[in-house]
């Protein structure tokens, strides 16, 4: 419900109920009740006709392209007041997402492979870090903090699902192979 509508439903000449107790049972606050919007200026209309106008020919524009456009037709207006203005409208430019999160076809798909497991045990299922595995043992490991890149260090640790163990330890605690 809109501030609006619940101000509309205040009666100011109730017998029982003051203002500041129907504002509070509607959970508006008073001033809200007694504020009245100011209406655009007739220089604000001009120029959101002029928008409008512009974005009808071109609805690509942006708050950027649109300012700069109106700029060039006299008007003196900073990007910030054509994208209050834009928003007010509801106008925003039409033209193609970048599609940042589509993955690459040729890209390999890992499964998950603990999705239908359920960990019942302390130590049933550990992590590790997937960039470990492609290294041989003894070989230095970026990020020299957990101690996983030296022969005496933790190693990879182990996954299991259902029963079969899919990372293990290689000879000196370094990462082994996938079997």
């Amino acid at each position: 419900m809109s501030v609006a509508w619940r101000r509309s439903k205040i009666e100011p000449t109730h017998q029982d109920l003051s203002i500041a107790m129907q504002c509070r049972l509607l959970s508006i606050s008073r001033s809200s009740y007694y504020y009245t919007p100011v209406p655009e200026s007739d220089e604000t209309l001009a120029l959101m006709t002029v928008i409008d106008e512009t974005f009808m020919e071109c609805p690509w524009y942006g708050s950027r392209q649109m300012a700069r456009h109106l700029r060039r037709l006299g008007h003196a207006i900073g990007r910030r007041r054509v994208r209050r203005l834009m928003a007010k409208m509801g106008l925003a430019a039409i033209y193609q997402r970048p599609r940042t999160s589509d993955p690459h076809p040729e890209h390999r798909i890992y499964p998950y492979l603990l999705r239908n497991l359920e960990i019942t045990r302390p130590n049933h299922v550990w992590c590790a870090d997937g960039d470990l595995s492609a290294h041989a043992p003894g070989l230095p490991v970026s990020g020299r903090h957990h101690g996983l890149g030296k022969p005496q260090g933790a190693g990879l640790a182990a996954i299991e699902h259902h029963g079969c163990r899919l990372l293990r330890r290689g000879p000196g605690g370094g990462a082994g192979p996938f079997w």
